[in-house]
């Protein structure tokens, strides 16, 4: 049986996430290839969550969250600052 869909919200946020990657990985000059080695993930890993291509774990977050030298909040948050939460389907 396959795996019900997800909600149009999910994929918005993964998107977001994936900009905020992108340009956290920008401000600091790196290439897509820079920041897979200082987060130990593959070239593709990073393409695919920047692009929201497909979900991606925990793990991954914290690699790239740690190789860009943020939280993994401030990946998922639109604001952490002012703490606007990034997720939700009107929840």
């Amino acid at each position: 049986m396959p795996a019900p869909a997800r909600p149009p919200w999910v994929l918005a946020q993964r998107r977001e996430i994936g900009h905020r990657i992108a340009r956290h990985r920008e401000a600091r000059g790196w290439s897509v290839d820079d920041l897979a080695g200082a987060a130990a993930v593959g070239r593709v890993t990073v393409v695919r969550v920047e692009t929201a291509a497909r979900s991606t774990g925990l793990d991954v977050l914290l690699q790239l969250a740690a190789a860009l030298e943020v939280t993994v909040g401030q990946l998922l948050d639109e604001d952490p600052a002012a703490g606007t939460r990034a997720a939700g389907g009107g929840a």
